[in-house]
């Protein structure tokens, strides 16, 4: 790797935005990062320090926002690199699914479209495991998904997310396909992102194990998660980066096999002793949770996924690119310790 050589980080508030930041600094590059008000800079540069990020004299920031095509030239401009993680996730299921697909599919053309034009070498895609396994099919258990398989957009139930993050994705390697010219592109599919908490301003995805630990749920309903450490989504997009083998692939990221919501609490409590004092060890069954969902929209997300349990193959990050995750439980006592430490777990 040239020293200092330029890469642009979108999205650099957000939890795997950050932690991008963190890991691309200390690999000895500049990173320049999009934040949708300059306003935040500071508040991200405190969510840096927390996590001990170095080289933050090679840190930059501007003004760009996904629905606006203001900004993006002058965020590409001398980047030899694009990591595209800045997207949409919604605290509920939006009244109109537009809400989440159009940003998510016309920002990621907006980044593709300038990336191009400044000659980028490549852009790393941070698409999710929604656009692989986003619905409430059954799965064959003897058949592990790999990334061959897509979210069938035509399945009664799917979530709006589920369909902005499949539509985005496959929008993204059309463009490339078709208009992306000498533009290079990988994508990454992470499932759960867990892991080290840098602010209280946290992802969504961290939520379930904030409400275990606060004792916000009164028990484990059958909700199982596959889960992969933030570190660990951020390694797999720097070797998907820099990696000749990975241009025009998408990479499955999890750290398998999946996780019960009571195994979560059982691992947190294990770990973290009387910090995970609060965690519910009872279950709940499938239709005391229904009931909840009428009440409470972001239960009523989870409502699909009642006992879905999914196998996934995560040979080809591993084999192509040598990426090796740590384990589910280590990405979720990270978590847990972090909120912890941070004030966010009722003392």
């Amino acid at each position: 790797m040239t020293s200092k050589e330029l890469v642009l980080v979108t999205g650099g508030s957000g939890f795997i935005g950050s932690h991008t930041i963190i890991q691309c600094l200390a690999a000895g590059y500049r990173v320049r990062t999009t934040i949708r008000s300059l306003k935040r800079e500071e508040e991200v540069r405190e969510m840096l320090r927390t996590g001990k990020a170095t080289n933050l004299e090679d840190l930059s920031f501007v003004e760009a926002d996904l629905t606006k095509d203001e900004g993006w030239k002058e965020a590409v401009q001398d980047c030899k690199y694009v990591l595209h993680v800045a997207s949409p996730f919604p605290p509920s299921e939006p009244k109109d699914e537009n809400e989440l697909i159009i940003p998510a599919r016309d920002g990621t053309l907006r980044v593709l479209r300038a990336a191009r034009d400044a000659h980028v070498k490549r852009v790393v895609m941070t698409s999710s495991f929604s656009a692989v396994h986003g619905d409430n099919r059954k799965q064959d258990p003897n058949k592990p998904l790999t990334e061959e398989d897509w979210t069938d957009l035509e399945r009664p139930g799917i979530s709006a997310y589920n369909k902005s993050k499949t539509l985005a994705e496959r929008a993204a390697w059309e463009f490339i396909k078709n208009e992306g010219g000498e533009l290079e592109m990988a994508a990454i599919n992470p499932c759960t992102v867990a892991g080290p908490v840098l602010a209280a301003d946290y992802s969504l995805s961290i939520e379930v194990i904030s409400r275990l630990m606060n004792g916000a749920v009164p028990g484990c309903p059958n909700l199982p998660f596959g889960f992969v450490d933030v570190r660990d989504v951020v390694g797999l997009h720097l070797l998907a980066m820099t990696s000749p083998k990975a241009d025009g692939e998408r990479f499955l990221c999890m750290a398998p096999p999946q996780l019960t919501m009571k195994e979560i609490s059982l691992a947190l409590r294990e770990h973290l002793g009387d910090k995970a004092r609060r965690c519910p060890t009872r279950s709940i069954p499938d239709f005391v949770i229904k009931l909840m969902a009428l009440f409470d929209p972001s239960v009523a997300l989870v409502v699909p996924m009642l006992g879905q349990c999914t196998v996934a193959s995560v040979d080809k990050a591993k084999n192509l690119l040598g990426w090796i995750p740590r384990s589910n439980v280590d990405a979720v006592v990270a978590t847990g310790e972090t909120l912890w430490e941070l004030g966010l777990v009722k003392k």
